[in-house]
């Protein structure tokens, strides 16, 4: 039979610089390195869309914990004999549970992520949000049903987690295999050290971890993949789901076989037992740390050529706009045409890129007025950024409505314009607590620091009059916020348009801010446009696209794509 580090009862208690011990960990250094760099370019992009979604903090952490494992097993063939004989036994019953139970809990979001994107099909920025209610509940098992999805099951693996590594403990404890003095009786071994050592690399005693890894394997991750059997995203996150459930599903059977068929020790002798649960924590690597790389790095050129797109397109416009002033020396058109783009961002400091685009920006604000359900279901069921269209959608609802307002206002200082501009401060208000504050929206837009702070310092203060103060939110880490008014900042309406007249009305009565104005919105409007531009709506395109052969674009349903 076979031996957790391959120890036997001939193996000498030294250093094995055996051919196989040194490609074993020639290969551990090489892909820690790979592995490391990986890590770091992630870290770097941190902000780009397809991983501000993931959680990378989580998925990160869980893939160093069985990194730690995965490598101690290179070492194993060469100094194997060396390690005490429960080396392996702790750090398999501790590093492996732990790394397999958090990157589980990461993976699990995308189920949470894929849910909840759905709610922003049928956003309607015009309903009312009720404030959540701020009593106190009556009994710890209340509080914990307000946690929101990530917090929730982090307790559960928390719990989960204490129970197997108490087991762990409680093993070591009864058993004399590794203390001959004390434990029950029955269970010591005998013979030579290196007899003893073999026989603490397998045993009864190793059962927490297997079922452990057996449930993870064999229950959750399958579970997970039916639930998401429908959800096809642009993120690769169902792929990389998929591909580290099955890598798993053969780790704990082959590591059973190796330790207890004896026809497996002349493979042991080249590949160590526990080498099965590193081949998946190598796939597991690969699809969490490797893909995702290439990814990011693919998505960045094409963002890149987009904006080159869009440069060139500015490039031409000046240049039409100059021939043109050239043939008509009244330049009465071109100047008009020019005094209309500088009135419509008169107060907008947005990227030149994206600010002269004439073909696809237009193409994109024709889309947003005149039919954003495509666009917003396609972002929300498969790119997992439908928080952007829907903002962009309220935010020019919103826009118009003002506009509207004011000039339809006869009398600028009379009451009823002031409660106008309240009743429009009110949806401006709701439109930052839903995509905007880090403190109370599911999913805040991705914009700059200073746009944040300058909508925090109109908006934040109304908000804590009305949600209070969730200030103790770690601002670093939003999707993990805990949660006890999820519901109530995205109301009921979100499941479905028919339920908006059953919202409490809920307003902010206090004095407005001189800041607030009809341009309030207009910077982080246009960072997330360009966000769009450049990542979402090039996957829109080309879905339509390959869809226009067979399809008819006007009736297409995004959430059979």
């Amino acid at each position: 039979m076979g031996s957790e580090l391959g120890v036997n009862p001939d193996s000498k208690p030294r250093v094995s610089y055996t051919p196989v011990s040194i490609w074993w960990v020639c290969w551990g250094c090489t892909w820690t390195t790979v592995i490391a760099v990986g890590i770091a370019y992630l870290i770097a992009h941190r902000n780009t869309p397809a991983l501000r979604v993931r959680g990378l903090a989580l998925s990160l952490s869980a893939i160093v914990i069985l990194h730690i494992y995965w490598l101690s097993v290179q070492f194993g063939t060469m100094i194997g004999a060396l390690m005490p004989g429960d080396a392996e036994y702790w750090i398999m019953g501790t590093y492996l549970p732990c790394g397999i139970a958090i990157f589980h809990l990461s993976n699990s979001q995308f189920l949470y992520v894929a849910k909840f994107q759905r709610k922003y099909i049928h956003y309607d920025s015009r309903c009312i949000r009720p404030a959540p209610s701020l009593r106190p509940k009556a009994n710890v098992l209340c509080q914990f049903h307000r946690l929101g999805y990530t917090p929730k099951l982090f307790i559960i693996i928390c719990i989960s987690l204490l129970c197997q590594l108490t087991l762990t403990v409680l093993m070591w404890v009864i058993s004399r295999k590794w203390h001959s003095s004390w434990g029950i009786p029955g269970t010591e071994v005998h013979g030579t050290k290196m007899e003893q050592k073999s026989e603490m690399g397998r045993g009864w005693e190793w059962w927490p971890s297997i079922v452990w890894q057996t449930f993870w394997s064999w229950i959750f991750a399958p579970i997970v993949l039916w639930k998401s059997r429908r959800t096809y995203d642009t993120q690769g996150w169902r792929v990389q789901t998929l591909g580290c459930a099955i890598a798993n599903l053969h780790a704990t059977p082959m590591w059973l076989v190796a330790l207890y068929v004896p026809a497996m020790e002349s493979v042991n002798q080249y590949w160590l037992p526990p080498q099965w649960i590193c081949l998946s924590i190598l796939v597991t690597e690969i699809f969490t740390i490797i893909i995702p790389c290439w990814e990011v790095r693919r998505r960045g050129a094409s963002a890149e050529r987009m904006s080159s797109v869009i440069t060139q397109k500015k490039l031409q416009h000046k240049m039409a706009i100059s021939r043109f002033n050239s043939l008509s020396p009244t330049s009465t058109i071109a100047n008009t045409v020019t005094s209309d783009m500088e009135t419509d961002s008169n107060s907008v400091e947005m990227s030149s890129v994206a600010r002269n685009n004439t073909l696809n920006l237009n193409s994109l604000d024709y889309i947003l007025e005149q039919n954003p359900a495509p666009l917003q279901t396609f972002a929300a069921v498969h790119d997992f950024s439908g928080e952007n269209i829907a903002f962009l959608v309220s935010v020019s609802h919103w826009k118009s409505s003002l506009q509207q307002t004011v000039r339809n206002s006869t009398t600028p200082g009379g009451d009823c314009f002031t409660g106008s501009i309240r009743v429009h401060f009110n949806s401006a208000l709701r439109i930052y607590i839903d995509f905007i504050s880090v403190y109370h929206a599911e999913f805040p837009v991705n914009i700059s620091s200073r746009d944040l702070k300058r909508l925090e310092a109109v908006f934040e203060g109304p908000t804590r009059a009305l949600y209070g103060d969730m200030r103790d939110v770690d601002p670093a880490t939003p999707f993990k916020a805990p949660d006890n008014s999820s519901k109530a900042r995205l109301s009921p309406s979100l499941e479905g348009p028919e339920q908006v007249s059953q919202i409490t009305n809920n307003s902010y009565m206090g004095d407005i801010p001189e800041t607030f104005s009809t341009t309030i919105f207009d910077h982080a409007q246009d960072s997330i446009k360009y966000l769009v531009l450049t990542n979402t709506w090039p996957k829109f395109v080309r879905t339509l696209q390959s869809l226009a052969d067979s399809s008819d674009i006007v009736g297409i349903d995004m959430e059979a794509v």
